[in-house]
């Protein structure tokens, strides 16, 4: 008998990691030539004190909220102390190191404790897809005191 329940559960492993494995990436929407996201504030480098205003500049695309499939527009995503880009094959999670305006917002108050951290922005489009080439900022260091 547990022979029979191993060798069913190793079936049901496999065969979602079969299914995961074929999970195609999402259509993605082409971006304009020169389109760049980019911090209006802060400025890289400097030190804040929490809670701080993040506003988001986008340089040849307009923004829109998601699910609005206008052309060479999107909406920003603010990545947090991330090591690593998520897939931008597939809809950005919602996370506390990602937050998502999809509501077209250009910019937030962020609260982060005190210490160094690093900001980067995303532009998906309305899906919240990164688009065939990412429209990103550099990535950014602050301060909190």
């Amino acid at each position: 008998m547990k022979k029979i329940v191993l060798l069913s559960s190793l079936a049901v492993v496999l065969a979602t990691g079969f299914v995961l494995a074929q999970t195609p990436a999402m259509p993605k929407t082409k971006s304009p030539e020169g389109a760049k996201a980019y911090f209006i504030a802060p400025k890289a480098g400097a030190t804040v004190t929490s809670p701080f205003i993040v506003q988001f500049g986008l340089k040849g695309m307009g923004v829109a909220p998601a699910g609005v499939t206008n052309a060479n527009t999107g909406h920003f995503h603010l990545l947090i102390d991330t090591d690593a880009m998520p897939d931008m094959n597939m809809p950005l999670p919602k996370t506390d190191k990602i937050r998502h305006f999809g509501g077209g917002e250009t910019e937030t108050e962020v609260t982060l404790p005190a210490g160094k951290h690093t900001l980067q922005i995303v532009v998906a489009d309305a899906n919240h897809v990164a688009h065939d080439k990412p429209v990103t900022s550099e990535k950014i260091t602050v301060t909190v005191k």
